[in-house]
Formats: structure tokens, C-alpha cells, sequence
């Protein structure tokens, strides 16, 4: 796992130092080593972290002839397959790494070639002969990559703090952008928060020639994948294998792994897998909350199940003031503001596996792939009814955040306009789908094109790659995210249980233990933290910021403080003005290589 940065220049060279700069801000994704390349008008730049072929993975990596140069971030699961098959095709390898197949698929096949890999990725390479950059991403967009293009220069990263040195000046927010975080969580489109900067589409392909001329190419689609006329007893005979040939993917790595362990049937699944390879427990990390009053935080049914299998466990068990600390490293790991409270947890639990791993397993796709959500089991009558109130979408997803009353009451006039930006991904996403497939699949496709990529795999992405730990997840692997797509609904909902064909798959193998038996939400405690003293310090730090200023109304942050003094509902919206204004010092403001620490006020931050 790694961070990858560069341009390509009308006229004229790179810059080293200005690539150093972009590597610098990365450093976090790839401790172990780094590297800058320039030729042309091309330069690259890479910060590793090793995982594979420890010793002698460096990139960028060149092929033998030096016609090719690349820079990846991620995992090809299927390299030793893949190696093989190409070296009998009489390509010759130069490292041991699992990127280097990306770049001898490249040469013998095209971008055509990208089909042929299994994995999480997003890489850049340069093909010296035809002076043109390839910009590539995995299927799902586990993997991310931004790109800006102006007139002299395109350029690319991982992450929107090592982008912003290749520009020529820092863009500014736009109202869509800020609309789309405000209520819907997160950005859910090839747009950004920052004005021309974009997001890779997943599996896709950003071809650009030395006149920075562009042309886009998909080579995969779930839209794609086939209806399978199985039974639940077929069904079973086919995933068997399937995931096995997957998980076996997956664990190829030359250092040790472990497992974030929920208390739902995703991460117990994988559990009862995983646990039958190795010569040691596997290592598994859950984290809850002190003084949470309730068994929120799931941690019992994760120790009942770390037990069942004999795991090497550890319990992170955290108060609300020490995620509110968290609070200022969080939205600078996250790059681009998201509201999902969860993150901190998560952040504060990658930081302790990472003081002994490199590696961690989670559960995330498995709802979408195998439709685990309430939203997906709704009435019949209440689908039809939401059907014809909202046509566009089929009735699905949610509203705003943000109830009309607190938006007049808060967006200035420009962001007002841009109001409901963030039902246009949706939108589209639903457009884009047969209506042969019924709501079901429709649902679920939605879903992974826009809040899995953009929302929770942001999560999984930043918060640990803040921590120098790589997060891999098999449920999204492209193979099973077809399976789960294809499956007939009965196998996937009947009446009010979810995720049937999964919990029957998996039964046999948890024998019982309590994993899966009800999901719940992971509500993340922070209620308690926003009230006084902190309120009365909090109104006055938001004011000063210009960001919030521009786009949010005078008066309606003092407002705000009152309601949430009067009935403590508004936590949610001072948390999100809290990010804004720490995404805007953090990232627009001073930004910086170095984080922050993971316990600091956040008012020291807006001071």
C-alpha cells in the first residue's frame, strides 16, 4: 500500500522539489521508502509501504527496455497467477512485486489488459515511447485517485493534500461540493469539494497524450454483472470456491495480517475463515465505548467470538472526550470532508494495530454486496408509495441531513442554490440501471456507486493509511460483488431478514456463536462532549472561520449553540461546521506533511 502523486506538463520539466513536496504529504501511506522520477514532462512520485517483495519493490518500477515507468498504490491479488502467464508469454520481470504486473499487462495488452487484474489499485504509468500518462483505478474504488486539469498541466494523487502542491494555486470550495457534505455526508460524484478537481471513476482508465488531451476508458461495470438462476443450495455450491480462491488471494503477503472484528456476520464470516490458515492465532482488534450505557459498541459479541476461535484479541475501549480529540487527525486523514462519526473510532483502533501490523482484514461491502440493510426491506406499500413521490430515484435513499427550517435558516444565497446537489449521484446511479433488475439490485447498485466508494471505503481508505496500515476487503473483491448482485432477491431479503443467503452460508461456520444474529448500528457516542464549557468556546472559534463565513449566515452559528443547550439535538450540525473549519486550516489554510497528533483540542486548531 502506498501514495502516488505526479503531472504531466504541456511544456517545459517538473519540478523535483515540488514533487518532493506532493511525496511529502504522503508519507503517512508509505513510511518504509520513496521515490521521484521526471522525464518529459513527466514526473512521478511514490512513498511505499512494503508488503511485498520487501527487499526490492521500489518504484517507480521500469521494464527491462525502459519504455514503461509506474507508480502504484494498492494490491494485485492474482500476480502469482498472472506472472506466471505472462512470463510464458516471454515477458521479463524485474522485481518481485505484485505492481509490476500492472505494467507488463500494460505493455503486452493495453488498457484493455486491466481486466486481467484482480485487486485494489490505483496507479499512474508513463509509456516513454508515446509521451502519454495512463491513469488507472480498481473496479469498486477501494483505491483512490484525484486529478485536476488546467491548461498547462494535469495532475494526480492520492489524496487532495499532495495535489494541491502541483497546482499552480489552491482551488477554491464549491457550493455543490459543500452542499453535497452538509446533507448528504460526503461528496458522491466525480466532482469535489475544490473547484476542477476530480475523482477517477472506478473502473476506469484516464488516458492523456503530451497535449493533455484526455480520453476516458471502462473496462468493468457492475452494471454487467449477469442474473444467476440459482437456488439456495446451488448458490452455495458456487460461492464455496469462489471465496476460497478469493480469501486465498488476499492473504498473499510477506508480513503478518489481522482482523477489525465487529460484532456482525461480515467480520465473524471472515473470522471462520481465516482462522483456518496460520501457525498462530490470528490477531483481531474491536473497539466500544466507556460509559456508553448500552451494548452499542458491540464489543461482547466480538469477544464471544474472538473466543469461539481462538483469537489473539484486543478491546479498545474509548471515552468520548478521547474521539473528540481525535477529531482534528481525523479530518485531516480524511482529505475531503465526510461526516461519518465512526471514523474516529476506527482511527484511534488502526493506531494501536499498527504498532504490530502492516495488514488488517475488514467486513466492509458485505451489506451492499449481500443486501444487509433495513433500507433495502422496506413494505410493499411503502416502496410504492415513495416510488411515486420520488420517480427519479425509485424512492430510495434518504433526505437531507439538515431539516429545511435549519437551511433557510443557515445557507447563505449561493449555497442555498446548490441545495439537493447531493441527490444528483444518486440520481444518475439509479438512471443508470435496467429496470429489469427491480429495486432490489437497483438498490444495491446505487449504493456501491456512491456512498460505499465515496463514504465508507473513504473511511477505511484514510483512516488507516493515516496510520501507515493497509485495509483489505474481500467482500469486494469484483467476483464476489457480482455473485451478490446476481443472486435472485428471495436469496437476498425475505420479509424483515437481510443478507439471508450469507447468514445461511456462513451458519455451519459459526455454529452458533452470537455474530450476525442482529445487526447494529455503530453509533459513536459524542453527545455527551458538545455541551458547556465547551459550547460557550466552540460558537466563537466557527466565527472566525472563513470558510464558514462565506457560506454560512451570520447569526445561525450563536443559534445553534442555543438549540443544542436547549435540547442537545444539534450535535451533529456543530460537528459538521467543526470539520469544515478544521478541513479548512488543516488542508487550505497551513497544510502540513506532518498530522496531527491523535489526542488534541480541536479548538486549538481554530484558535
Amino acid at each position: 500500500m502506498c501514495g502516488i502523486a505526479g503531472l504531466i506538463l504541456r511544456h517545459g520539466s517538473p519540478h523535483p522539489r515540488m514533487l518532493a513536496t506532493a511525496a511529502a504529504r504522503l508519507a503517512h501511506r508509505g513510511p518504509d521508502d520513496s521515490g521521484i522520477w521526471c522525464k518529459d514532462g513527466v514526473g512521478l512520485a511514490h512513498t511505499r509501504l512494503s508488503i511485498i517483495d520487501l527487499g526490492g519493490g521500489r518504484q517507480p518500477i521500469h521494464d527491462p527496455a525502459g519504455q514503461y515507468a509506474l507508480i502504484a498504490n494498492g494490491e494485485v491479488y492474482n500476480f502469482v497467477e498472472l506472472r506466471a502467464e505472462l512470463q510464458r508469454e516471454g515477458c521479463q520481470f524485474s522485481t518481485g512485486s505484485d505492481s509490476e504486473t500492472i505494467l507488463q499487462v500494460y505493455a503486452r495488452h493495453g488498457v484493455a489488459g486491466l481486466r486481467r487484474l484482480n485487486g485494489m489499485f490505483a496507479f499512474a504509468l508513463y509509456a516513454t515511447r508515446e509521451r502519454s500518462l495512463v491513469l488507472g483505478r480498481d473496479r469498486l474504488g477501494i483505491k483512490p485517485l484525484y486529478y485536476a486539469e488546467r491548461p498547462d498541466r494535469i495532475v494526480f494523487a492520492s489524496e487532495l493534500k499532495a495535489l494541491l502542491p502541483l497546482l499552480p494555486q489552491v482551488p477554491a470550495p464549491c457550493a455543490r461540493g459543500l452542499d453535497a457534505f452538509l446533507e448528504g455526508g460526503f461528496n458522491s460524484s466525480a466532482d469535489t469539494i475544490l473547484q476542477g478537481v476530480r475523482k477517477l471513476a472506478p473502473g476506469s482508465a484516464l488516458i492523456i497524450d503530451p497535449e493533455l488531451r484526455t480520453r476516458t476508458f471502462t473496462y468493468w461495470s457492475a452494471l454487467e454483472s449477469p442474473l444467476l438462476d440459482l437456488n439456495q443450495g446451488q448458490a452455495h455450491e458456487r460461492f464455496a470456491p469462489l471465496f476460497e480462491q478469493v480469501l486465498q488471494e488476499h492473504r498473499r503477503s510477506d508480513v503478518p495480517y489481522g482482523l477489525f472484528l465487529s460484532g456482525g456476520i461480515d467480520s465473524g464470516t471472515l473470522l471462520a475463515q481465516l482462522s483456518r490458515w496460520g501457525d498462530r492465532p490470528l490477531r483481531t482488534f474491536s473497539v466500544g465505548y466507556q460509559q456508553s450505557g448500552r451494548e452499542a459498541d458491540e464489543l461482547s459479541a466480538a469477544r464471544e467470538i474472538a473466543t469461539r476461535f481462538g483469537t489473539d484479541h484486543t478491546e479498545l475501549r474509548l471515552h468520548p472526550d478521547a474521539l473528540f480529540q481525535a477529531l482534528p487527525l481525523a479530518v485531516w486523514a480524511a482529505d475531503e470532508p465526510l461526516y461519518d462519526p465512526a471514523c474516529l473510532p476506527t482511527l484511534l483502533m488502526a493506531r494501536v494495530a499498527a504498532t504490530e501490523l502492516k495488514v488488517v482484514f475488514t467486513g466492509e461491502g458485505g451489506d451492499e454486496v449481500f443486501a444487509g440493510y433495513g433500507r433495502y426491506r422496506r413494505a410493499r406499500l411503502q416502496q410504492t408509495i415513495k416510488q411515486l413521490l420520488h420517480p427519479a430515484t425509485g424512492g430510495y435513499r434518504r433526505g437531507s441531513r439538515w431539516p429545511h427550517r435549519l437551511r433557510r435558516a443557515a445557507f447563505t444565497s449561493d449555497l442555498w442554490q446548490a441545495r439537493g446537489a447531493y441527490r444528483q449521484p444518486i440520481a444518475a446511479a439509479w438512471a443508470q440501471t435496467p429496470r429489469a433488475w427491480g429495486f432490489l439490485r437497483r438498490a444495491q447498485y446505487t449504493d456501491l456507486r456512491t456512498e460505499l466508494v465515496d463514504g465508507l471505503l473513504v473511511k477505511v481508505d484514510r483512516t488507516l493509511m493515516a496510520c501507515g496500515l493497509e485495509g483489505r476487503v474481500p467482500f469486494l473483491d469484483h467476483r464476489i460483488v457480482e455473485f451478490g448482485l446476481g443472486l435472485p432477491d428471495p436469496l437476498k431479503v425475505q420479509g424483515r431478514v437481510g443478507k439471508l443467503f450469507l447468514r445461511r452460508w456462513a451458519e455451519p461456520l459459526l455454529s452458533g456463536a452470537r455474530s450476525g444474529s442482529r445487526k447494529q448500528g455503530f453509533g459513536v457516542p459524542l453527545d455527551p462532549v458538545f455541551q458547556d464549557p465547551l459550547l460557550g468556546h466552540l460558537g466563537a472559534r466557527l466565527a472566525r472561520s472563513r470558510l464558514l463565513r462565506d457560506w454560512i449566515k451570520p447569526g445561525f452559528i450563536p443559534t445553534l449553540i442555543a438549540m443544542q443547550r436547549h435540547d442537545g439535538r444539534a450535535t451533529e450540525y456543530l460537528l459538521q461546521l467543526t470539520q469544515l473549519a478544521l478541513w479548512e486550516r488543516l488542508l487550505l489554510e497551513d497544510p502540513r506533511s506532518t498530522p496531527p497528533e491523535a489526542a488534541e483540542n480541536p479548538l486549538d486548531w481554530l484558535a
